[in-house]
């Protein structure tokens, strides 16, 4: 159960950037930096939300199922904000530089002007009550 769970808030990003409310384009630089870091995608869902305001800019969920676990992406153009969400499993091999990787790529996409990570090493010691 050994992983490496990555998240990072980011803020600061450009509303018009099309990654921001573009699914296809989310989609393609998601997937792209999954295989730039060398882990493996088995599936994708990316959903644009029906603005909250007509006219306006809406967010995207994205999720890409990993072989190794998951990467998660929420864009909310209309607050300049994302969050991104990279959880690997370490069973078999090390992919914390992989995981480490992924996120690096996905925050320069973003260009934001302030970035909150956390990190969060999983399953590590201990048992289940």
């Amino acid at each position: 159960m050994q992983g490496l769970h990555l998240t990072a808030d980011l803020r600061g990003c450009d509303p018009a950037l099309p990654l921001m409310t573009d699914p296809a384009a989310l989609r393609q630089r998601c997937v792209a930096a999954v295989s730039e870091a060398g882990l493996g995608a088995v599936a994708e869902l990316f959903h644009r939300f029906t603005p909250a305001v007509e006219g306006e800019p809406s967010g995207i969920t994205g999720v890409v199922l990993l072989a190794e676990s998951h990467l998660a992406v929420h864009t909310w153009p209309e607050l300049g904000g994302v969050t991104l969400d990279v959880y690997v499993c370490n069973y078999g091999t090390d992919n914390s530089a992989k995981a480490e990787s992924l996120m690096a790529a996905l925050v320069r996409a973003f260009a934001p002007g302030a970035v909150q990570r956390q990190t969060l090493h999983r399953g590590q010691g201990g048992s289940a009550a």
